[in-house]
């Protein structure tokens, strides 16, 4: 870590992003070759804008089909914190795209699922990867679901 800087609190350390950093990039090189699971789950990359650095970052996210077209990613992981990718998201929402195995990537429209919308999508996402459900009921935060839909 650069001096100066400080671990987020509930955050991971330095050792856990430089071990996600190299495991995202070999997902990354995977997806894009069209082989796009993880886990038995499906996999897009999703590109966002860094919050405050305003550089570009990419990240491979599980997704879960929804209607016409869009896609549905849950922001676990971060620990005690959302992931840095849904921050990114959100501050930056006009500049997302997502990356299919394979494809190019493509704009899409970020909106933060709340309510009944996200309690039904939960819902099927659970049925769909128990795993994620679990790693929910363990977590003192709830989960945000983002559905994707491209423009």
């Amino acid at each position: 870590m650069a001096q100066g800087q400080k671990e987020k609190a509930g955050g991971p350390g330095a050792f856990s992003r430089w071990m996600q950093h190299r495991a995202n990039a070999r997902m990354n090189r995977k997806v894009r070759k069209g082989r796009g699971s993880f886990m038995g789950m499906d996999v897009l990359i999703l590109h966002t804008v860094g919050k405050r650095s305003g550089e570009p970052r990419e990240t491979p996210v599980a997704w879960f089909p929804d209607e016409e077209g869009a896609r549905l990613i849950v922001a676990s992981g971060g620990g005690s914190q959302n992931p840095d990718w849904f921050v990114n998201l959100m501050a930056h929402a006009d500049r997302a795209s997502m990356e299919l195995p394979g494809g190019e990537a493509v704009p899409v429209t970020p909106q933060r699922l709340e309510g009944a919308d996200r309690a039904e999508a939960w819902q099927r996402i659970a049925a769909a990867q128990p795993r994620i459900a679990k790693y929910q009921s363990k977590s003192e935060r709830e989960y945000p679901v983002v559905r994707l839909t491209p423009r």
